[in-house]
């Protein structure tokens, strides 16, 4: 049974130290790395193990994997850093890849979460020729007023078709909480994208300016993925970037956000090897 070798790194940065897992197959491998950016506060294993999991089957088809602690998470020392300021960490991870794997020459960042909107402004203003391509699951876009446009578009929209909710609220059966918090996601959909969240500016800037291999992958049952999904459809600034040439898109039936559900990560990881060998299988 064919094994991948995984070995502990150290990445240094000017404000923390921290480990990362290198996974590289036993036998050849290509020039193309993966590192793995794992979202919210999860250490190097990821959600449910997921990074764990992933990393060494990537590694088993041929591509060189760095799993790691962000700042103040995990063994990692010093302050957790907003998914907006990674890119000294993310920087000293692919370098430590390169240096544990020197085969490997380029990398594709591969996030989930705001690990993927970390990736995708890692690629802003100043363009990494390292950077082969990036991977993207269930991109963060956050803002009030998106999501509440999500739940009624996803959850509410479902529901008003419904019989049942019909008659559950006329015969007393919603109580008034759940009608107050209908009546608030009504009111905040109307407002305006607040002008602060200035990362949803830099993202679709980074991704139009990308020539380089996207694969965006959106659970279908996943609110954050829908937001985003939505936010791309509609917002100016994304005019145009899900269909743009370079960009491979496909939404996961059935999965939650972390891709927890049965069959869920193994659909994932089967996604990204295939475009994984599919672009860079040399």
């Amino acid at each position: 049974m064919s094994t991948c070798v995984e070995t502990a790194v150290k990445i240094l940065t000017t404000e923390s130290s921290a480990w990362g897992i290198v996974a590289e197959p036993q036998s050849a491998s290509f020039e193309t790395g993966v590192v793995i950016i794992t979202g919210g506060l999860q250490y190097r294993s990821g959600a449910h193990r997921q990074s764990v999991s992933l990393s060494r089957q990537l590694s088993l088809a041929g591509f060189p994997t760095i799993r790691f602690d962000l700042a103040g998470l995990g063994d990692a020392t010093g302050s957790i850093h907003n998914f907006e300021h990674l890119r000294p960490q993310v920087d000293a991870a692919l370098a430590a890849l390169i240096r544990q794997a020197p085969k490997v020459k380029k990398v594709v960042l591969w996030g989930s979460c705001d690990g993927a909107s970390a990736a995708l402004l890692q690629c802003a203003d100043r363009p990494d020729p390292r950077i082969a391509g990036l991977c993207l699951v269930n991109p963060w876009v956050r803002s009030d007023s998106g999501l509440a446009r999500t739940h009624i578009k996803h959850y509410y929209g479902h529901r008003l078709t419904e019989w049942s909710f019909w008659r559950k609220l006329f015969g007393g059966g919603i109580g008034p909480k759940a009608i107050e918090q209908l009546l608030g996601n009504l009111r905040a959909s109307f407002r305006q994208r607040q002008a602060t969240h200035s990362f949803h500016e830099q993202m679709a800037q980074s991704w139009h300016a990308l020539s380089v291999p996207i694969l965006l992958l959106i659970s279908e049952k996943d609110l954050t993925g829908q937001e985003f999904m939505d936010h791309a459809r509609t917002d100016k600034a994304w005019h145009g970037c899900l269909q743009m040439p370079n960009v491979q898109q496909h939404i996961m039936p059935g999965a939650d956000h972390t891709c927890s559900t049965p069959g869920g990560h193994e659909l994932l990881v089967q996604l990204t090897q295939q475009w994984l060998l599919s672009r860079f299988r040399h």
